[in-house]
């Protein structure tokens, strides 16, 4: 599987997902074997212009462990380049030269699009903008179902949270949207449901999904639980009687089947109770390890 450049969750049919979570498991593998050498003259710019812990250090950690070279920043707006005005197209035509595949997450929607089209070189969407995407988030979450409950056709997943400007979400329905049989419950209160464009994709390929506001409700439903942060969005604060009408703790995981798993893709504020932690089905942190490995093959994918 040979990749350009990866920007979105659409770009990725079932065949390529298929060979993808093949790729991902001899990733895998070679971790066990601590890591690979292969790719001791390739070096990766992690080009960041907002915050990230964990998508930053997952891909980080990616390409040491394929034998790579890092070059890094995060905050890339407080660059002088930047407070001066540069257009990002320009940057990335200067980060180009010193690194063969960059790493890019910026703070407007559509912007590792434009990246890509001036990029000699791979550039990797790490997230842009509020509402936008994160493709390899998508991918490593939905790598993780597969795992996880065995299937992707038939999984009833339920995505909580702030839906309308959660580009996990927004990634992963995308995806989601192409196996069969799924079904999708939008779990959030109504302003912050998820967005139109995504349910005129759904429709459009006959996905089911329902819009909910009650998470008891659904929860025995379900195969997976896909909480995101209810955090505020750009139509105001949430109110707090919805922060508590959204929160996974162990009365809330009798409801669930002992099939299911709870999914986050972190950091969490006040939507699980570490108490669960310790339940088998909450596969969040098993998910953030699969991101590594995942990132890995998406690193093969574009520097082979």
């Amino acid at each position: 599987m040979k990749l350009q450049h990866i920007i979105e969750s659409q770009q990725f049919t079932v065949p390529m997902l298929s060979e993808l979570f093949r790729l991902t498991e001899e990733m895998e593998r070679i971790v066990t074997r601590g890591g690979t050498r292969d790719y001791s003259n390739k070096i990766m710019a992690s080009l960041f212009y907002g915050n990230s812990t964990r998508t930053r250090f997952s891909f980080e950690s990616a390409m040491l462990r394929l034998g790579g070279k890092v070059i890094t920043t995060e905050q890339a707006q407080r660059f002088s380049s930047d407070m001066t005005g540069e257009m990002l197209e320009d940057t990335i035509r200067v980060v180009e030269n010193y690194c063969d595949v960059i790493v890019l997450r910026h703070d407007e929607i559509g912007g590792a699009a434009r990246a890509a089209k001036i990029s000699r070189v791979p550039v990797i969407n790490a997230g842009d903008g509020k509402g936008g995407q994160h493709p390899t988030q998508a991918l490593l979450d939905l790598y993780t179902i597969y795992k996880e409950i065995k299937t992707i056709e038939g999984v009833k997943v339920a995505m909580v949270g702030n839906l309308a400007e959660g580009r996990t979400v927004r990634s992963l329905a995308y995806l989601l949207g192409k196996f069969e049989r799924v079904k999708i419950y939008f779990v959030a209160p109504p302003e912050l449901q998820m967005r139109q464009d995504i349910v005129d994709y759904l429709t459009h390929h006959n996905v089911w999904f329902t819009f909910e506001s009650d998470l008891g409700k659904v929860l025995r439903e379900v195969d997976v639980v896909y909480m995101t942060r209810l955090e505020s969005t750009s139509q105001g604060e949430v109110p707090n009687t919805a922060q508590h009408s959204y929160f996974i703790d162990d009365s809330m995981m009798c409801l669930l089947p002992q099939h299911s798993i709870v999914m986050h893709p972190l950091p969490r504020l006040n939507e699980i109770s570490p108490a669960v932690d310790s339940d088998p089905r909450s596969a969040y942190f098993r998910q953030t390890k699969n991101g590594i490995f995942v990132r890995m093959a998406l690193l093969v994918s574009v520097l082979d």
